[in-house]
């Protein structure tokens, strides 16, 4: 085999594992550009992607079907922001506060609720191909697979062949930043997340505003839970997001609160995550003998950990984010 043939085999091993390990990542990333372009510190997108897997896992295994499985994912999640909201908003708390708050009751609840419910030590029953969102082939992928040089195989293996949330991932970038930027809600939550004052001077109520975005962010989260649980996965294990909403969230700080550049940095993480999945079979030289598997499953975190280090002090967030809106007479 050629290197570049060799070259070529690897773009296609590696291309899809990584748009599938990003999916939740980008469905998370939006979820926080929402809530954090409202002015609302939202650090427990990993609780309520974490709720969402567990109740879409639950009712998959009661139900037999995937799509009352969606539907739970997404009602938990949005159940889960506006708790966050009715903290932040309505009581005016500590935003960093309640997210965390949120992470660590569901990160307890859902073993918890698991293990009281199938009995199977806080997971739940492996899930049959009936119960799970299963690979969509697009139109004409294996007619044309062999048919075209190049593109034929980028269609079949790279294009095709994910679950639905990978596909709702990719069509939610544009769909978020049409709506950010060109439409009287985009402009408004924008506006609301620099200064809330003038927004309600205007006439306009913060508080729904904030809600709604949290509304935002319960979807999208539930969306990623969900695809971790029957899409990728095939049920619910303890911590299966396993940070992929804090890497979700630092994706959305180095791209500066803005879906293009959230998406580049999700696709970086998933890219790392996807290398350190093939290289954890490798024997990697180092001195003093080999590099220890554990160092090969860290590297997105340290890749993640590297560039917030020296990007995160460049990077403007909103100007009232994590201020607490308190209506002036």
């Amino acid at each position: 085999m050629t290197a570049m043939a060799a070259a070529w085999d690897l773009f296609l091993s590696l291309a899809p594992a990584t748009i599938r390990l990003a999916a939740p990542l980008v469905l998370a990333a939006l979820a926080g550009l929402f809530a954090e372009r409202s002015g609302v510190i939202d650090i427990g997108l990993e609780g309520k992607m974490l709720g969402a897997a567990f109740a879409a896992a639950a009712a998959a295994a009661v139900t037999g079907s995937p799509w009352p499985a969606l539907a739970a994912g997404v009602l938990v999640a949005t159940a889960l922001a506006l708790l966050h909201g009715l903290a932040c908003i309505t009581v005016r708390g500590n935003q960093v506060v309640s997210g965390m708050a949120i992470n660590i009751l569901v990160a307890g609840l859902a073993p918890t609720l698991g293990l009281a419910w199938f009995g199977l030590g806080g997971d739940t029953p492996r899930l049959g191909d009936a119960a799970r969102l299963m690979p969509v082939v697009l139109p004409g992928a294996e007619r044309i697979a062999d048919a075209l040089p190049v593109l034929g195989p980028i269609y079949a293996r790279v294009l095709s062949g994910y679950a639905l949330p990978v596909y709702l991932a990719a069509a939610s970038v544009p769909v978020t930043a049409f709506v950010l930027h060109r439409t009287r809600f985009g402009l408004r939550l924008r506006a609301v997340g620099e200064n809330p004052h003038a927004v309600d001077t205007a006439g306009i109520s913060v508080a729904a505003l904030r809600y709604r975005a949290l509304l935002c962010t319960g979807l999208l989260t539930g969306l990623a839970g969900t695809h971790l649980a029957i899409a990728e996965g095939a049920g619910f294990v303890r911590d299966m997001t396993a940070g992929r909403g804090y890497l979700a969230l630092a994706a959305l700080i180095f791209g500066r609160w803005r879906p293009v550049p959230a998406l580049l940095a999700c696709l970086l993480f998933a890219f790392a995550d996807a290398v350190q999945t093939r290289l954890q079979g490798a024997a990697i030289p180092f001195v003093g003998g080999t590099v220890p598997v554990q160092a090969i499953q860290a590297l997105p975190y340290i890749l993640t950990v590297l560039l917030l280090a020296g990007f995160v002090g460049r990077a403007r967030p909103p100007k009232a984010l994590g201020q607490p809106f308190v209506k002036t007479r």
